[in-house]
């Protein structure tokens, strides 16, 4: 089974800054490229820190209100430090979160929901800036074909890895959704059949429908 990497669904023409990039400098290359962030690259193009929008709006979110009404927010030193900061070294968000090319979709996004993150710069083996992947980047993997996808269980899943005959398994794709259905000689085969399909790209649910299997789950009582 072939999973789809990083390097592949990654962007390679990246926006960036520099740690001298001024604010407002930021804020342009934010709105002319219709971004949300940038990554901060030294000179040998590493990633050292991100900035963001939310990075950008602590400067206004420090501020008093003109109206007097709003309480001026406390801040922690850290972000009242990055609220008055006017180059990308001291707004971004550091140390830099990356990811590898090689990486699987898998991979990718469990870290960006463990790190509460929206996009990873992809980094080669020398940590150089290589492009960056998104959220919405790795949702193109639902973009799959059913058709695909139909092959690929019948052919990788059930002929290459559990070493079953494609006809003996009825595989129905519709948006993503498999049903199987048909008969399976052992019933220990149905969950590893279903979890196998799950992991195949694109695959948004699984609905198992077999008909009948033996049972070779069930303990057998050692002789007294």
């Amino acid at each position: 089974m072939r999973h789809r990497t990083v390097g592949e669904l990654m962007t390679r023409a990246v926006v960036h800054a520099r740690p001298e990039t001024g604010f407002k400098e930021i804020t342009r290359l934010l709105a002319d490229h219709d971004i949300t962030s940038v990554p901060v690259l030294d000179r040998e193009d590493r990633p050292l820190g991100i900035v963001s929008e939310a990075d950008l709006l602590l400067n206004e979110a420090a501020q008093e209100d003109p109206s007097g009404l709003l309480l001026t927010p406390v801040l922690a030193p850290r972000e009242r430090a990055r609220s008055r900061a006017t180059t990308a070294e001291g707004l971004m968000t550091g140390p830099a979160v990356c990811a590898r090319p090689e990486w699987t979709v898998v991979e990718a996004a469990r870290l960006m929901q463990r790190e509460h993150l929206k996009r990873l710069p992809v980094v080669d083996e020398a940590g150089r800036l290589i492009g960056i992947v998104s959220r919405s980047d790795l949702l193109r993997v639902f973009l799959r074909r059913d058709q695909a996808i139909r092959e690929e269980i019948r052919q990788d899943v059930l002929d290459r890895v559990l070493g079953l005959s494609p006809d003996c398994i009825d595989v129905r794709v519709h948006e993503g959704r498999v049903t199987l259905s048909g008969t399976v000689e052992r019933r220990s085969l149905v969950p590893v059949l279903e979890r196998l399909c799950r992991s195949v790209d694109g695959v948004v649910d699984v609905t198992v429908r077999f008909d009948r299997c033996a049972d070779d789950t069930t303990a057998v009582s050692p002789a007294r």
